[in-house]
């Protein structure tokens, strides 16, 4: 089964992704990854502390999926898979994409502020693209739910 992997982050264009990718699979027989990153701590010398912060992000990913996770089953039929790593964004991103092989496609979001798509797009596609082993897929962060609608 071909899987959609979304990266799940508080932006309002993971959801425009998300949605995509929710009704891509439901019309094609696939599924969904939801991806949500833990990013490395800068201050390590705290361990209890960076151990709590830890938690509560993972915690927070939880409680995000489960919001998101009831959308999608209720408007697609799809229920979504929910993958935690913790690391650098784009390295976790490769690292699943190589880890499951029915990761069959990345769907991001694009920011639309003058400072561009988003430093993951930026990241993962500008500098990465030609050697990415699936294909990625960028939904505008201007569309609205009707037009991702009509274009899925």
């Amino acid at each position: 089964m071909r899987k959609f992997l979304v990266v799940m982050d508080n932006s309002p264009e993971f959801v425009n992704a998300l949605r995509f990718a929710a009704i891509r699979a439901s019309k094609t027989g696939g599924q969904v990854e939801i991806l949500g990153i833990i990013a490395p701590e800068e201050f390590q010398h705290w361990l209890g502390v960076a151990e709590q912060m830890k938690f509560e992000a993972k915690e927070r990913i939880q409680e995000h999926f489960k919001i998101f996770s009831k959308i999608i089953e209720k408007e697609e039929g799809i229920i979504p898979e929910l993958i935690i790593r913790e690391g650098d964004k784009v390295t976790e991103v490769l690292a699943q994409v190589q880890e499951d092989p029915e990761v069959g496609i990345i769907v991001l979001g694009a920011g639309i502020s003058s400072e561009g798509p988003g430093p993951l797009v930026t990241q993962l596609v500008a500098r990465q693209g030609g050697t990415l082993p699936v294909p990625v897929t960028i939904v505008p962060g201007s569309l609205t739910k009707e037009s991702i609608i009509s274009v899925s």
